[in-house]
């Protein structure tokens, strides 16, 4: 196998190449990275090509004899980049993979913005055969576009596509600083878009945690998955049978409920829940099929990702690093 990875110096990609790189079922297996604005370390088995998605010359050199590609890269909300990189990178990497006679499989890892997330109301757990229907913002339209071009290249050309739709990707601390009411808040929505000022000092003053609540009042459901579980997806979909042309929810066996969390958090810290109304929806992102025709499983439940969080304790060469707005 000689595998294309995009993104491999982002959250995920690092992940996976450390955990590809490090098992022996992929001990032949040769790596190429397509890198632009940061870089990886070469080895042996792995090769950076440096240059920009969008550029067909730079793409062809590092598809040369490529059986597999992971396309993990991606621009949040830019949209001075969202078209080159997002939209024409993507035809530009489907145009070279299908002219590569060595080609196998292309992955693409998507979001459930693709779906709407937590702004399109669903009356049953979200499948793969639901309606794409995306959130407002550049990101949302372009996985959009993503996974109907890879799609449509596979009816087109016969290509062997495979997308991963992913929610919120936790690594690290980041659940706990999700949950802060702090100026360190990661991603969002921003706390002070959905909370008087007032009461986002008093719970900025003492031991709270947030539960936001949904349209119809119940506290909100919302889908996360670590990053372990991603990987773990990723390296099952490169070269499984069941996987051609294929699309799978890929997150935590439930969503994470807000009320839940808060009581978790009373019980570990004696933290108190600060009600937050908003006008997102719960949603519940099926992974039956995953489990079905793959035979993944999410390892990462709620109590696992709230103590990982709140256990880890970052060194002085392990700043947090906001990937993404969020």
């Amino acid at each position: 196998m000689k595998l294309l990875i995009t993104g491999a110096t982002g959250k995920v990609g690092q992940h996976l190449l450390s955990s590809l790189l490090a098992d022996p079922r992929h001990a032949e297996t040769q790596v190429v990275a397509l890198c632009h604005n940061r870089s990886v370390q070469q080895t042996d088995r792995l090769r950076v090509v440096r240059g920009s998605i969008a550029d067909p010359s730079v793409v062809a050199a590092a598809m040369a004899g490529v059986t597999q590609v992971l396309h993990l890269a991606a621009v949040k909300e830019s949209p001075d980049l969202a078209i080159d990189v997002s939209v024409k990178g993507m035809f530009v990497l489907l145009e070279a993979f299908r002219a590569n006679p060595a080609a196998k499989r292309f992955v693409l890892l998507s979001g459930d913005c693709s779906v709407g997330h937590i702004f399109q109301a669903y009356p049953a757990p979200i499948t793969e055969s639901d309606p794409r229907r995306a959130y407002p913002g550049c990101y949302a339209l372009t996985k959009v576009i993503e996974e109907v071009m890879l799609e449509q290249y596979g009816h087109q050309y016969g290509l062997d596509g495979c997308v991963l739709r992913a929610p919120w990707i936790m690594e690290k601390d980041d659940l706990r600083y999700a949950m802060s009411f702090g100026d360190d808040q990661f991603g969002g929505p921003a706390w002070s878009d959905l909370m008087p000022q007032e009461t986002l000092a008093a719970a900025r003053a003492g031991n709270h945690v947030p539960v936001m609540r949904d349209a119809n009042g119940a506290p909100l459901r919302r889908n996360f998955v670590h990053v372990d579980d991603v990987v773990s997806a990723l390296m099952t979909a490169l070269d499984h049978p069941a996987a051609a042309r294929q699309t799978f929810n890929i997150a935590m066996a439930e969503p994470l409920d807000y009320g839940q969390f808060a009581a978790i958090m009373g019980r570990r810290t004696g933290a108190r829940p600060v009600d937050i109304p908003t006008s997102f929806h719960s949603n519940w992102l099926d992974c039956s099929k995953a489990g079905l025709l793959l035979g993944w499983r999410p390892t990462v439940d709620l109590e696992t990702l709230i103590e990982r969080a709140w256990r880890y304790e970052r060194a002085a060469e392990d700043p947090r690093v906001v990937w993404y707005p969020g």
